[in-house]
């Protein structure tokens, strides 16, 4: 490098200052010393009007020529050459228009990600949810990597002298291709696994996952993921900085041309179709073992076609164009993104219309379609109610059960009653009568159970001390419900007797010296005891011996 600077410098004249000095230039309007010019080592690229020692470089024409050069080479009021001064150009107005697109398409896969994300199943350990959800992942990878890399090429056009963005513009381009790939493989492979899903929801044991699909189905992923790997091992990891030495027309020629062509970008290409491949081999067996099979070679064509889902045919091209146009890229550097004045229709035609597409149609095609789960419990639907059919169960419309007065009433104990009075009687008079006898016994307690109150004189006695027992809603529940069971009861065994109502413990286990309990109600004292045979109004009867009895 040094001898091509030094042959350079050789043939180089700078341009004339005042007539008869020898040592004065005349750049930009303004003089310089061309001794101290010359004991620095600048040079002047009159290409892009930079001047550089090539440690240091400023900008020289106007309005960015300095005005004055000091003895130890140092310009006063100076631009530094990598800077964005200059104004945008029509690769950044187009770049522009696509980032635009591609942030519209982010929202809409997002959209998308938690609509078909979602779940409405329990999850299955044999078909992981996240197996769904990374084609919307590799599609917001996409969009992330367009964004960046297109705002970044904003400033390649501002650039006098090559730089940082353009490197990253197609750093970031590359990863765009590589999701590319990666997004229709997953689209593809998740297909595979949906028709699987729905092929072994009727019966889960009719397909092994230990057999010769499942574990062709096992390694596939791991096959494509390698060359994808490979792919991104062989580009992404480089010396960048070859590509930004494209600051003349000879040194791009020499460096920057080379640099972008170089054998590890002519290989990419290649492990890339290597993983096409692999996707269309993932598309031809699960069409072979989740869809109807014909005999013929024709016939298998003609299915094949018909099975694959239209978005297929649509994106398994597109994704092809990806990589060819990368593999023209590394063989053609006049077409090549990496090249600052390329062919800007190639670079946005071939570079970012298949991936732009990809995402619409894939965007497009998560709209037409429902979520997995919803469409599986249809599935499950349509299943049962055929069993149903041909079992002869038809099932009730909802006015069904209002027609026939099955409405529940708040109680379950009550509306158990009547369904099994309903299928015994079978008409309505038999729940009518029942409440009504129901009504009428609750109101027969009530009057029996009310008395004319006269005047009470309390007397002091422990009962009296002692605070009434609360009220509890669970105790009329309780007799309420004991009401019914024993209507219920009399109306499904008319001919029957009641069944005896439990008493108090035998006679024999109490002691029969025991006082009963006396209760005073103004006038009159009245006992509890059961053994007195005497009216309320003479003292009770006092059993004394066994020879009384």
């Amino acid at each position: 490098m040094a001898v091509q600077l030094l042959a350079a410098r050789d043939g180089f004249q700078w341009p004339a200052g005042d007539p008869g000095n020898t040592t004065d230039t005349i750049i930009g309007g303004v003089h310089f010393n061309v001794t101290t010019l010359n004991h620095w080592n600048y040079t002047l690229y009159e290409g892009n009007m930079t001047l550089s020692n090539w440690s240091r470089c400023y900008l020289i024409d106007q309005p960015y020529t300095p005005p004055l050069l000091l003895t130890n080479g140092t310009f006063v009021n100076s631009t530094w050459c990598y800077l964005a001064t200059q104004p945008s150009g029509p690769r950044a107005h187009i770049g522009v228009g696509f980032a635009i697109a591609f942030a519209l398409s982010l929202v809409f896969v997002l959209i998308n990600l938690t609509r078909h994300g979602k779940l409405y199943l329990p999850a299955e350990k044999r078909f992981y949810p996240i197996g769904r959800r990374w084609q919307w992942y590799w599609a917001i990878f996409i969009c992330t990597a367009a964004l960046i890399g297109l705002f970044t090429g904003i400033d390649v056009d501002r650039y006098r002298v090559v730089e940082l963005p353009l490197v990253l513009n197609v750093f970031f381009w590359f990863l765009m291709n590589m999701g590319s790939i990666a997004l229709v493989w997953e689209a593809v492979r998740h297909w595979g696994s949906w028709m699987e899903r729905q092929f072994i929801d009727p019966n889960p044991f009719v397909l092994q996952q230990t057999d010769r699909r499942g574990m062709f189905e096992f390694w596939l992923p791991l096959f494509f993921y390698l060359w994808w790997w490979l792919d991104f091992f062989i580009v992404i990891p480089r010396n960048w900085g070859a590509v930004e030495l494209q600051r003349s027309p000879e040194q791009t020629i020499t460096k920057g041309e080379p640099a972008a062509t170089d054998i590890r970008f002519k290989i990419a290409p290649f492990f890339l179709l290597i993983s096409w491949l692999t996707i269309l081999v993932s598309l031809w067996h699960s069409v072979r073992h989740y869809e109807a099979r014909n005999r013929g070679l024709l016939n298998r064509i003609i299915g094949f076609i018909r099975y694959v889902p239209y978005r297929f045919i649509l994106m398994i091209p597109l994704s092809l164009a990806v990589i060819a146009y990368q593999a023209l890229a590394a063989w053609k550097f006049d077409y090549s993104p990496l090249k600052k004045d390329t062919n800007l229709i190639a670079m946005y035609v071939g570079g970012y219309v298949p991936a732009l597409l990809l995402i619409v149609i894939l965007c497009v095609s998560g709209f037409l379609r429902p979520n997995e789960d919803k469409e599986l419990i249809r599935q499950r639907r349509v299943r049962g109610s055929q069993v149903d059919q041909d079992l002869g169960i038809s099932k009730k419309p909802a006015w069904w059960r209002r027609a026939r007065g099955e409405i529940s009433t708040g109680d379950a104990v009550r509306d158990q009653l009547y369904r099994n009075v309903r299928e015994v009687g079978g008409a309505r008079r038999v729940q009518h009568v029942a409440e009504q006898r129901a009504a009428n016994v609750e109101d027969t307690t009530a009057a029996n159970n009310t008395f004319e109150m006269s005047s009470i004189r309390r007397t002091p006695s422990v009962a009296s001390s002692t605070a009434p027992p609360p009220y509890s809603s669970a105790n009329r529940t309780e007799q309420r419900n004991a009401q019914t069971i024993q209507l219920a009861a009399s109306l499904l065994f008319p001919n029957g007797s009641n069944p005896p109502t439990p008493l108090s413990p035998p006679a024999q286990e109490r002691n029969r010296d025991a006082e009963p309990q006396v209760r005073s109600t103004g006038n009159y004292t009245r006992t509890s005891s059961m053994r007195s045979s005497v009216s309320l109004t003479a003292p009770p009867q006092q059993v004394r011996s066994m020879l009384d009895v």
